[in-house]
């Protein structure tokens, strides 16, 4: 068999520095790598990466490998998929001339580029770790129903890259649960959480000064209707909380739409994490919706960012879902049904209570995820450096 040139490939369709959470993460990673081993990185980036590297001198001894973009979050559905599966030959063929011994390899984009992997290990006898940001085609297929068949084929395609892999790595135990169940799976699943914005103490410990802030893609499975409805009848019937609202996404228009009718709604539009993290900082409470039967495949990534912001969470989901079960959990702040009336009801009583004027304590200080305890965490399952 070939001789494998490289100890790690770190495949992501989105990274640094576009991606400054997960990208800035999955840099690190491959820069920690490439102390004493060799690490590369198959991506997909409307910029030069490698130049920006350069730039910035950065990850001096990573190889990148770096497919055009042609969409991002805000494109539409059929787009970000017809793109995704250009990205899938580029892996394949590129993993064949680098020849990794070991591949890190997430949910973007998911299902296909994954068993292409799969089948790449297969060929040359190399291992894979499988990191489940989120769980597909389940969700692609709540918000676009699939042809049956169609359906079915992904997810016999991804059970086989669940079972061969030599870890698997998803976001709560509830995730874990439907892997095992859907997939059969025996190998090991590591809990492992998403990292959040990079925090100082000062700005965690300072007085808020705003009220309510919701932070992220404003996506299909966001619950945004329902929550601008909320918002839009609370504030009709006097409320004095005020909201802003940072990102992009199918229903930024709408945000926007209610910024301009609404004085105490305010968008910002998409900002960087680093600029968004100090606005955050500043409320009292952060919004977290997901649809409820999104929850059992996914878990809304910016939980440990609002944490780390010192933000009491404001889940807009049902009471039995894995956001409900951990914001009651860590005590960190409540949940609401996803129907306007009940939402407006909600934050009347956060308005009508005096500790909300006051600076968030939690029941008990919650342990937050930043992007260095994240590459730890993966070099632990990972288990060394040089994967030997």
């Amino acid at each position: 068999m070939l001789k494998k040139k490289y100890d790690l490939a770190i495949i992501n369709r989105s990274f640094w520095p576009q991606s400054e959470i997960l990208g800035e993460a999955k840099l690190r990673l491959a820069e920690r790598v490439a102390e004493d081993g060799r690490a590369c990185v198959i991506a997909q980036a409307k910029i030069d990466v490698k130049g920006e590297a350069l730039r910035q001198n950065r990850a001096n001894k990573v190889k990148f490998y770096v497919a055009k973009s042609r969409s991002d979050s805000s494109s539409g559905l059929v787009r970000r998929i017809f793109d995704a599966l250009l990205f899938g030959p580029y892996v394949f063929l590129t993993l064949c001339r680098a020849r990794p011994k070991h591949i890190y390899i997430s949910t973007n984009p998911p299902v296909v580029v994954p068993f292409l992997v799969y089948l790449y290990c297969k060929l040359f006898h190399a291992d894979y770790t499988y990191h489940l940001q989120d769980i597909h085609p389940e969700i692609t297929n709540l918000v676009l129903p699939m042809n049956r068949l169609l359906f079915r084929f992904l997810r016999r395609l991804d059970n086989t890259t669940l079972r061969n892999a030599k870890n698997l790595i998803t976001l709560s135990n509830d995730m874990a649960s439907c892997l095992r169940r859907i997939s059969g799976t025996k190998a090991k699943i590591h809990i492992v959480d998403n990292p959040g914005f990079e925090t100082t103490v000062g700005s965690v410990e300072k007085r808020k000064t705003n009220d309510l802030v919701f932070c992220g893609n404003a996506g299909r499975v966001q619950q945004i209707p329902n929550l601008l409805k909320g918002i839009e009848t609370y504030l009709k019937r006097g409320g004095r909380l005020n909201f802003t609202f940072i990102g992009g996404g199918v229903y930024a228009s709408q945000i926007k739409t209610l910024s301009e009718k609404q004085s105490q709604v305010a968008y910002l539009g998409y900002l960087k994490p680093s600029i968004a993290n100090n606005i955050v900082s500043e409320h009292r409470w952060a919004i977290l919706p997901i649809q409820d039967d999104v929850a059992q495949f996914a878990f809304p990534s910016k939980s440990s960012s609002y944490l780390a912001s010192g933000c009491k969470i404001l889940g807009i989901c049902g009471p039995e879902t894995s956001v409900a079960k951990w914001i009651e959990a860590l005590g960190v702040g409540a949940h609401v049904h996803a129907d306007p009336e009940a939402i407006a009801r909600t934050l009347g009583q956060i308005e009508l209570s005096p500790a909300e004027r006051e600076p968030t304590e939690f029941r008990s200080k919650p342990k937050t995820q930043t992007i260095q305890t994240f590459v730890e965490d993966i070099e632990k399952i990972l288990a060394s450096p040089k994967l030997s």
